[in-house]
């Protein structure tokens, strides 16, 4: 939208807003629904009794809880989303604030009378339930639809501790959150970064600033806004090393306590994912970074820099182009993109992109940024704050297109209770997507111009998510190493193993600021310990992917839709292994790799065919 002031959310069209109607009709609808939620509590509640002798459970209260369960559950995802999508269009709106506070309190206590269920379906013998789920049983008929959520629940056992154990560190998990909490507060409540003098006059330096301060022409604003964040990160270092320092022994104590070898096995325990899979992740990392260290040369050059400092390294090799895309000429670019995976595919989002899945622009009080949010009863929906000047939209649209589809395919190919995909399968299908559009937006490009900015963009793109997500993921696998090795964190030994890694990914071209390893104590995601590594593993296998399927005929496509389909039914590395590929293996990522050192060579050749 062209409009210089942002509108309210009553100025925008119906036709641009998601059709949340499709969720609830209207609120007393959704009131109903809500006071349904503790009903259902109340009938799960009536089991209890029966699973205080786990060893003469039948399989017939078993699966009555089961349902009774999914049942609630169901309703409260349903009635949380409505209030969720709600809040998130018009964040400042009372009623959206209450509704969803209310929701909340709900689900709370809901989950407090439930939380017995799971320790007491573990104390039931496993011999007995492997035999109620086996297909082949008379009873497996009827668990079909729980069978794989029975099993997951089975693959944990071993590191659940006895009911009065668990009590106890469920009474400690929300202290144990007190590090990520005290963090966010810090950095973005009490720090004050000051201003910064612009032609324009004083702006206030904030963390959403910062970003916009690094990308700016002028080099002088961008040094001076980059040492006075860090210059405050630096006055209050001993804090926030304190504070990681006791998020990591959390983390390991945790993991002790449970019987897992380390905090890394622990994380990666509940998705099956082996640790190989995160060493054969750095270490291929490691062996690519030539064209890494090369992208960063060409980057220096363009600025015309007899060094490059770490405030130099987001402003763009290649400004953006100045194209209009209106909102529905996008969609008709991406569904052109998507035609590698036929035609219902393509059919389908396109309805769903033009027809009461999107919110499609910028409103008053509404959340930044884009989203995909669906369930198993609602259409995959998607917040946008789609801007028709902005290139990297079109982009974001098929990006969270992608989620919606993966959603989409999940829901209609299995049962609720194992319809959930994983995060590491789910950065998956979105940026496939934005691989097949990047494909098909520089092939049929005619500008050099546009063709050197997609280029760029996409370079960027992959070295956003995949070496630098590589570099977070290596130091939190060393952070905690040290930890359980006996060594305490210090200050000194966090910046000084945050600064080795710099060094290592940045290279040659490369002059550090005093401050620079000081960026380590900047990174919220380190409280959310082995998580960032997805963002790597995703694009790793979504390039392969891509490839795959644009390169191969039927059976590599409908290997790619049996990925879609699985939802939550397997584990994630078996069901990319139906699709094609082995993350168990570092060919995925030695290939994503050869990808970026090919597109940061053909940028290199426009931009001088550009000179000419």
């Amino acid at each position: 939208m062209k409009n210089s002031t942002t509108p309210k959310r009553s100025e925008i069209a119906q036709s641009d807003k998601w059709n949340i109607e499709l969720l609830f009709k209207n609120e007393e609808e959704w009131e109903a629904a809500l006071a349904s939620i503790p009903e259902g509590g109340k009938e799960i509640l009536k089991y209890k009794e029966a699973f205080s002798k786990p060893e003469t459970i039948d399989a017939a209260t078993l699966l009555a809880c089961l349902k009774a369960s999914t049942g609630v559950d169901r309703i409260a995802e349903k009635v949380g989303n409505y209030a969720f999508l709600q809040k998130s269009s018009n964040e400042g709106d009372p009623e959206n604030i209450k509704r969803l506070g209310k929701y909340m309190m709900t689900v709370t206590e809901l989950s407090a009378a439930t939380s017995w269920l799971m320790p007491a379906i573990m104390e039931i013998p496993e011999e007995k339930i492997r035999s109620w789920i086996d297909p082949s049983s008379p009873t497996g008929k009827d668990f079909a639809d729980f069978k794989v959520s029975l099993e997951k629940t089975l693959h944990l056992k071993p590191h659940t501790l006895s009911d009065k154990e668990e009590k106890i560190l469920s009474l400690l998990s929300e202290p144990h959150g007190t590090p990520s909490q005290a963090f966010s507060v810090l950095t973005n409540v009490d720090f004050d970064f000051g201003s910064i003098k612009t032609k324009e006059g004083d702006v206030k330096l904030t963390q959403s600033s910062y970003s916009k301060f690094m990308q700016d022409p002028d080099r002088a604003l961008r040094e001076k806004a980059y040492k006075q964040l860090y210059g405050t990160y630096g006055a209050h270092k001993n804090t926030i090393a304190s504070l990681y320092t006791g998020q990591v022994q959390q983390n390991v104590a945790l993991a002790k306590i449970r019987g897992y070898g380390s905090a890394r096995e622990k994380s990666l325990y509940v998705d099956k994912v082996p640790t190989a899979v995160y060493d054969n992740l750095v270490d291929t990392i490691h062996k690519n970074l030539k064209p890494l260290h090369k992208f960063y040369g060409m980057l220096k050059k363009h600025l015309g820099v007899k060094e490059l400092r770490h405030y130099d390294v987001y402003m763009p090799l290649v400004n953006e182009v100045k194209k209009v895309t209106p909102y529905n000429e996008a969609v008709d670019i991406i569904t052109e993109a998507l035609k590698p995976l036929g035609e219902e595919y393509v059919k389908t989002i396109r309805d769903g992109l033009l027809n009461g899945w999107v919110d499609k622009y910028e409103n008053e009080g509404k959340r930044s940024g884009a989203f995909s949010s669906g369930g198993y009863d609602s259409v995959p929906y998607i917040l946008m704050n789609y801007k028709e000047d902005v290139i990297r939209d079109v982009f974001t649209l098929v990006h969270e297109g992608g989620h919606s589809m993966h959603s989409w395919y999940s829901v209609r190919n299995n049962p609720y209770p194992c319809y959930h995909y994983t995060i590491f399968e789910a950065e998956v299908a979105s940026t496939f997507n934005e691989e097949l559009l990047f494909r098909h937006m520089i092939k049929t490009t005619t500008d050099p111009k546009m063709r050197a900015y997609l280029l760029s963009v996409r370079a960027s793109d992959i070295l956003a998510t995949l070496y630098r997500q590589t570099m977070f993921a290596e130091y939190e696998k060393i952070t905690h190493a040290l930890v359980e090795s006996g060594t305490p964190l210090t200050v000194e030994n966090l910046r000084s193993e945050y600064k080795k890694l710099l060094e290592l990914y940045f290279g040659p071209e490369m002059v550090f600021e005093d401050v620079s390893d000081l960026e380590g104590m900047r990174i919220p995601h380190f409280y959310r310990a082995f998580y960032v590594y997805k963002y790597a593993t995703g694009i790793s296998a979504s390039m392969a992917l891509a490839e795959r399927v644009c390169s191969g005929g039927d059976k590599e496509r409908e290997d790619y839709f049996k990925f879609l389909k699985s939802g939550g039914s397997r584990y994630p590395i078996e069901s990319l292994k139906l699709a094609g590929v082995d993350m168990a293996s570092p060919a995925p990522v030695q290939e994503a790799c050869d990808n970026f050192a090919k597109i940061v060579d053909e940028l290199e050749k426009v931009l001088e065919e550009l000179k000419k």
